[in-house]
């Protein structure tokens, strides 16, 4: 155990870490909101809680938000620091209250890609949801006992949802000696076809924040038999639950999720809620619905062939939309200039709202493409 000596030359050596950082990486929000004052006002048990929240973005300073979430009650426990980096990564001005909706109600309307253009009938779509349970320490603080448990309680519910006509499905563990174990060719056939989550000893984000920690233990997924309805277990929150398909209806794809979250709900406890901030999520910049909803969209034009998404990334903004490369986060476009676009904002706007703008900021950049 360190001595105090020791341990406050620690935390002055961090402090001096994060007043560097600041200035050489403006963008790290949590270098940014820290407080010196603040902190020393923490007794030590909550300090060293809060070393542990933004361990990553001290030890990855080119982080942008910095900082990953330990327990649910970590955003009431540190609001002081947590809060200012949630409103400025969400845009949520000081004075604007933080409450959090949820309406999945337009999922039984009509969205579909095909009435902007009938070429964007057969797009790769995806939309997801990040869940926790407030019975469990959220992952970056888990330990092996944590993650095997949780996984067993997953696996009994998985089973239920087995006898399901429209969700009955498989489940994979990755967990060395488990029954529902699979062998590594096929692990990588799913992770080459984007249903299964790579190896995140490889994320020095998730690293620092104890997120990859015993891998691969406790992690796994579940595949339905049409393969359109996925959970994922053990990632960076307890649960990432989704649907993916070919095609252009959002509706039906945002549907399907409702349906299945819905469904696989009712089989495992509650989820971790906050009437502020939404869904409990280990990074804060899941909050709110926990949702990103994404298609592929060909830009061939405004990626100059798929060589530079700077255009395309600048006209999303104005939509609403981030754009990543075709392969996911800090990839290039794909062939024929493809890439990845979702709605950016989670906290504050309801399922539906995240839904349509997915679909008028698809067509918003589809017109700029056909008119470059």
């Amino acid at each position: 155990m360190n001595s105090p000596s020791e341990s406050t030359h620690g935390s002055e050596g961090k402090k001096a870490q994060i007043r560097a950082i600041r200035f050489a990486h403006p963008g790290n929000l949590m270098a940014r909101y820290f407080s010196e004052d603040y902190f020393n006002s923490l007794d030590e048990s909550k300090r060293a809680r809060m070393w542990q929240i933004i361990k990553t973005g001290i030890e990855n300073p080119d982080s942008q938000m910095g900082a990953y979430a330990q327990s649910s009650g970590d955003y009431e426990d540190f609001e002081p620091l947590l809060e200012p980096m949630i409103r400025d990564y969400h845009n949520i001005p000081r004075d604007q209250e933080i409450e959090q909706k949820h309406d999945w109600s337009a999922t039984t309307s009509n969205c579909n890609l095909e009435d902007i253009d009938p070429v964007l009938n057969g797009v790769s779509m995806r939309v997801r949801v990040g869940r926790n349970l407030a019975a469990f320490p959220l992952p970056g603080a888990m330990t092996k006992a944590h993650r095997l448990e949780f996984e067993v309680l997953m696996i009994k519910a998985f089973t239920a949802l087995q006898g399901d006509s429209q969700f009955g499905g498989t489940y994979f563990s990755l967990t060395p000696g488990s029954s529902h174990v699979i062998d590594a060719d096929a692990y990588q056939r799913r992770v080459a076809a984007h249903q299964m989550f790579k190896d995140m000893g490889g994320d020095p984000y998730l690293v620092s924040a104890g997120i990859s920690s015993d891998w691969p233990f406790g992690r796994g997924m579940y595949v339905s038999s049409s393969e359109d309805f996925i959970v994922w277990v053990g990632e960076e929150d307890h649960l990432r639950i989704m649907s993916m398909r070919q095609g252009g209806d959002l509706a039906a794809l945002f549907g399907r999720l409702h349906d299945g979250l819905e469904k696989f709900a009712k089989l495992i406890p509650p989820f971790a809620h906050s009437s502020r901030y939404g869904y409990v999520t280990s990074c804060p910049t899941n909050l709110g619905t926990a949702m990103r909803a994404s298609l592929h969209l060909p830009l061939p034009k405004l990626t100059e062939g798929g060589s530079h998404l700077e255009r395309a990334t600048k006209a999303a903004l104005d939509f609403g939309l981030s754009v990543r490369g075709a392969g996911g986060e800090h990839s290039d476009a794909g062939q024929g200039g493809l890439v990845d676009i979702s709605p950016r904002a989670r906290l504050g706007v309801t399922e539906t709202e995240i839904m349509q703008c997915l679909y008028k900021g698809t067509a918003a950049l589809w017109s700029l493409e056909k008119t470059s």
